[in-house]
């Protein structure tokens, strides 16, 4: 199974309406190392020192360096593979936005996190596109507060 391919048995679009307000599912434990974090700092000119020098990071309340918002917010479609079954028929999705986005906590380096997916709302747009709304959780392992709450638009569209 490629990365890009989602897991579970594939959904019905008949069956939709019936999962909203259902945690959909839970993805994989994934590790934000320093070396994660300095990459990510690199692609998107993002070199504030929280993030890439741990010396300096210290002296944070933070006590250390953390991971970019971004970057915790760019896992969501790693986590959205592992954890969300596909329609069934789809050809394929694309990112639709977010109707609301909280950083709640940050991730500190070395830390895990995995995203927990519950869904809100199903819209048929016509032409095979269905419009989903999922609420999504990225928890911190062993922590108490999430690293961010939001609410994730993403259009399937299902075809032959």
């Amino acid at each position: 199974m490629s990365r890009t391919e989602r897991k579970g048995t594939p959904t019905p679009v008949a069956d939709l309406p019936g999962l909203v307000g259902q945690e959909i599912g839970v993805s994989r434990w994934i590790t934000i190392d320093q070396a994660r974090i300095d990459a990510f700092a690199e692609v998107t000119e993002d070199r504030q020192f929280i993030h890439i020098d741990p010396e300096a990071a210290k002296a944070t309340p933070f006590g250390g360096t953390i991971a970019h918002g971004f970057l915790t917010l760019s896992l969501l479609s790693a986590m959205t593979y592992d954890a969300v079954p596909p329609l069934e028929g789809v050809v394929m999705g694309v990112n639709y936005g977010f109707d609301k986005l909280r950083f709640l906590a940050p991730v500190r380096a070395g830390s895990s996190v995995r995203g927990r997916f519950r869904l809100l709302s199903v819209e048929d747009k016509g032409g095979g596109r269905w419009l989903l709304k999922h609420e999504v959780t990225v928890e911190i392992e062993d922590a108490e507060k999430p690293a961010l709450v939001a609410e994730w638009l993403g259009m399937q569209v299902v075809g032959s």
